[in-house]
């Protein structure tokens, strides 16, 4: 069974970077298509960005792209987005979770069980 733990988030200023991680603790993500949320108060969580189960495919959001990098690491089992020239607009807590094919195809990302619990996240906090 796969078990996601995001970290790496924290406070930053406005056109500061962060990395962030999802390390699967347990179960891998090999062969896994994943990808990262995001849900800022008072709003639904929505997709960032996701990767094809062999990592040679990415998409993003169109708020995110040319801002963030998602990449894999299978030797690590860890997910990471790299996030440079963060906005405030940025501020949420992020989570990984596995997505769905379809929506992939189409070029979004969208968790695959929606109902699932992937745990707390990271907060991510961009402020001057």
């Amino acid at each position: 069974q796969l078990h996601l733990v995001a970290s790496g988030g924290g406070l930053v200023q406005p056109g500061g970077s962060l990395r962030l991680s999802c390390l699967a603790s347990s179960g891998t993500l090999n062969n896994i298509q994943i990808g990262w949320f995001r849900q800022a108060p008072g709003k639904e969580r929505a997709g960032v960005s996701c990767i094809s189960s062999s990592g040679t495919r990415t998409r993003y959001s169109d708020s995110v792209k040319g801002r963030f990098t998602i990449s894999r690491d299978i030797t690590k089992n860890t997910l990471y987005l790299q996030m440079t020239n963060l906005k405030p607009e940025d501020t949420a807590v992020y989570y990984c979770a596995p997505t769905d094919s379809l929506s992939f195809a189409r070029g979004t990302c969208v968790e695959k069980d929606p109902s699932a619990d992937w745990g707390q996240g990271t907060q991510v906090t961009v402020s001057a």
